[in-house]
Formats: structure tokens, C-alpha cells, sequence
């Protein structure tokens, strides 16, 4: 997946003001905050695309050849996709 500039910096602040509308954190320079916020959602996207093409090639490697997109597909990719992230300690 990929985010436009405008959509990593909608996610920033979505989590910058939820951290400061709960009074979960003080913030002293609100620019490094949305800053940390935008490299966390984009290290998150990294992170989730690694995570599916690993799942995606396991769904692939089976020798009986899954449709892709048929709801075998879609379970077995969900299964992988969970085994990866529990794997890498993303749980």
C-alpha cells in the first residue's frame, strides 16, 4: 500500500490529536510530534507490505494452485498473514 503525502499527513494528525485530546501525552513542539507520527504510520505500511508478500508468496507456493481472490484464497492468506505477523512479533 501505498499513502499519498496528504493521507500520511491526515494519519499524523489523527494520532497526534487523539494522543492529545486524551491527555495521554504533552506535547513541547507539536511540529516533531506529527513528525514521529507520520514515521510510524509510514514504517507501519513498510512493515504490513513485507508482512503480505511473505503471505502472498506462502498462498502462491502451495502445489495445488489456489485462485487468487476465490475464498480459499482469501483464508489462507489471512492464515499466513497472521502466522508472519506473529512470527516477526507484530501481534
Amino acid at each position: 500500500m501505498n499513502l499519498s503525502e496528504d493521507k500520511q499527513n491526515f494519519l499524523a494528525h489523527q494520532i497526534f490529536n487523539a494522543l492529545y485530546d486524551d491527555d495521554l501525552v504533552d506535547f513541547k513542539d507539536e511540529d516533531l510530534a506529527v513528525r514521529a507520527a507520520k514515521k510510524a504510520v509510514l514504517q507501519f505500511v513498510k512493515e504490513d507490505a513485507i508482512i503480505s508478500d511473505a503471505a502472498k508468496a506462502k498462498v502462491l507456493s502451495l502445489k495445488r494452485g489456489v485462485v487468487e481472490s476465490s475464498p480459499e484464497w482469501e483464508i489462507l492468506f489471512l492464515k499466513y498473514y497472521e502466522e508472519e505477523r506473529n512470527r516477526r512479533g507484530k501481534s
